[in-house]
């Protein structure tokens, strides 16, 4: 019996055995895997290639060479990373993020939260809110961000600008 394996852009790869005339195949489908990793963590290529990607977005700069130039990165670096990089609310567009925010156990803290996800053009689909405990009670909101006015950073930085409010965490997407 023999034995072909062919593997196609890295995703799909196709085992054909054969006896004779009788050819069997089956797929095995690779599994990409994915991490929300915080930025300060990233090798430096994959920060600088994020910065060429919005220079070129932006139309700041008309070709890969500028932009490379610019930020201070090899063209085989960029093109090493450029498709394994993406902001966070670029994945999806009708996309929906869940919040977890530690804030005081105090009169109108939910209502200013919703208020500036409200504001900010994010829709608020569920809220649950814990029992606080020592003064601080836990709210996980789901939020569909694909009309945000801003990036998804912006919101998550102006819900840790309010005061009051202990921590903010994206604990998951989809």
């Amino acid at each position: 019996m023999g034995h072909l394996c062919i593997a196609l852009t890295g995703y799909i790869q196709y085992n054909v055995h054969y006896t004779n005339t009788v050819v069997f195949e089956e797929r095995t489908f690779v599994k990409e895997r994915y991490y929300l990793v915080r930025e300060d963590i990233l090798p430096e290529a994959v920060v600088k290639t994020m910065q060429v990607k919005k220079l070129l977005a932006s139309g700041d700069v008309r070709t890969v060479h500028e932009a490379v130039e610019q930020v201070g990165l090899s063209r085989s670096a960029f093109y090493k990373y450029k498709d394994g990089i993406h902001p966070i609310n670029q994945l999806e567009r009708d996309e929906i993020v869940t919040i977890s925010i530690d804030m005081e156990h105090r009169s109108g803290m939910l209502s200013e939260v919703l208020g500036l996800v409200a504001g900010e053009g994010g829709n608020v689909l569920t809220i649950h809110q814990s029992i606080p405990l020592q003064g601080i009670a836990n709210v996980v909101i789901s939020v569909e961000v694909s009309r945000l006015n801003e990036e998804l950073d912006d919101l998550l930085d102006g819900l840790r600008r309010i005061a009051g409010v202990r921590r903010v965490q994206m604990i998951g997407q989809g």
